[in-house]
């Protein structure tokens, strides 16, 4: 499965920071019709995320009803990101 959209980087600052994209509800709630299938657990879904010319594995977040799809700095410093950009993003589940 494939999804694409675009979406606000934030920032969520906990002992260390962190950059997220949120998933927006209608590609959300494509994602949750296979999330049973596809989760390792605890609502996390591994997904490839594309950004620009850069690709990486990481995992969506389940989070009031919807996912964040973390933006990791082997993504972010490459493709030049920063908070409250608006980012293009390609997700990749495998199903």
């Amino acid at each position: 499965m494939r999804i694409q959209f675009t979406g606000n980087m934030f920032e969520w600052r906990g002992p260390s920071p962190f950059y997220f994209v949120r998933v927006p509800d209608g590609e959300a709630a494509r994602i949750a019709e296979v999330s049973s299938m596809v989760t390792y657990g605890w609502g996390v879904i591994p997904v490839t995320v594309t950004v620009g010319a850069t690709t990486a594995t990481t995992s969506l977040f389940p989070k009031d009803g919807g996912y964040l799809v973390p933006i990791k700095n082997s993504v972010r410093l490459p493709e030049e990101l920063s908070v409250g950009d608006i980012v293009d993003v390609t997700l990749a589940i495998a199903v």
